[in-house]
């Protein structure tokens, strides 16, 4: 029997009869323990085909307050599994493996964050979701790139805004509001990865196709793209369009779930700058397989486990978040 001392690798690492169907295992845990297996739309294909429900990080969060399931397996990285279990403490919330990280939420510091937001006493604090539960338990609201102008445009016109921890969607929507807020300087590897001009090249080999982007990624790529949106406003965006081809700047898992809604469209993956292959993946959200999910319910281990009184003060800012979304 696995215990929390099993988890020395950050996951379950028990071996697997090699004639049990993986799929159909994990669809008769799901439904013995009451389970269910919620993934973002970057996880790898696989993944999103036998989750119950997929989404982006705003979706999520979302989900999982609606969720009757006694047991939420959150197939994305460490910090949404936080936010799923800050919003339902009552359940257990399970991730298949602890090492699924973000680059974003690395970038800001708890420590770090709380000096510097003490240098602006008097500002209200707005964190992107993509930050530890800590950094939330500093935070006044949260936000994701599907809401954060929404909400930034509910706020009074004169208040004092401090953004983090990401730089270029904090940018973006200083531009969009005409706010002035002050910024972390934080950024996601995947979307600071982008060649711009690998991208102008594709643009060239497909003059029709329009250009996708993730506001996380850099001001020069935004300033091209077509269309510029949160990962669910990308995918609606590709769906609603008459236009036939896409290249799409954000991390290429989403292209699955666009071919699948659209199998008649062609979606071109924004190549990064040091990649042949021509994708733009997240390591941390490639950790998760199969295999993890299956000893993930089997042996319901690893839980999150969040500190009560940062769970409470974290509450706050994503119960925040919600009423104004």
């Amino acid at each position: 029997m696995a215990t929390e001392k099993s988890v020395k690798k950050g996951y379950i690492d028990k071996a697997i009869p090699s004639n049990i169907n993986l799929v159909t295992a994990i669809k008769a845990l799901c439904k013995e323990k009451n389970a269910v297996i919620m993934a973002h739309y970057y996880q790898p294909n696989e993944i999103q085909d036998i989750a119950d429900f997929i989404g982006d990080s705003l979706a999520l969060a979302q989900q999982a307050t609606k969720t009757n399931a006694s047991i939420i397996v959150l197939c994305g990285v460490h910090f949404m599994g936080e936010t799923a279990k800050i919003l339902c403490p009552q359940k257990k919330v399970l991730v298949p493996d602890l090492n699924a990280g973000c680059s974003l939420a690395d970038s800001c510091p708890v420590e770090k964050f709380e000096s510097f937001i003490k240098n602006y006493p008097d500002y209200t604090v707005i964190s992107y979701v993509n930050t530890t539960a800590a950094v939330k338990a500093l935070t006044d609201i949260c936000v994701t790139s599907t809401n954060a102008k929404k909400i930034v445009d509910q706020l009074p016109k004169d208040a004092k805004l401090l953004f983090g921890p990401d730089k270029n969607l904090g940018d973006y929507i200083n531009s969009t509001t005409g706010r002035n807020m002050v910024l972390w300087n934080g950024a996601c590897h995947v979307h600071e990865q982008f060649s711009l001009e690998k991208i102008l090249f594709l643009k060239e080999q497909y003059p029709t196709a329009l250009l996708l982007a993730h506001p996380e990624c850099k001001k020069p790529l935004l300033l091209v793209a077509d269309f510029i949106g949160s990962t669910q406003a990308l995918l609606n965006f590709a769906t609603e369009s008459e236009e036939q081809q896409f290249i799409i700047a954000t991390e290429s898992g989403i292209i699955h779930e666009m071919r699948k809604r659209n199998p008649q469209k062609e979606f071109i993956p924004a190549p990064p700058i040091d990649s042949t292959c021509g994708c733009n993946e997240c390591n941390f959200m490639r950790l998760n397989t199969l295999e993890k999910i299956y000893n993930c319910l089997t042996y319901e281990l690893p839980e999150i486990s969040i500190d009560e009184e940062i769970k409470k003060k974290a509450a706050k800012s994503i119960v925040k978040m919600l009423s104004l979304s």
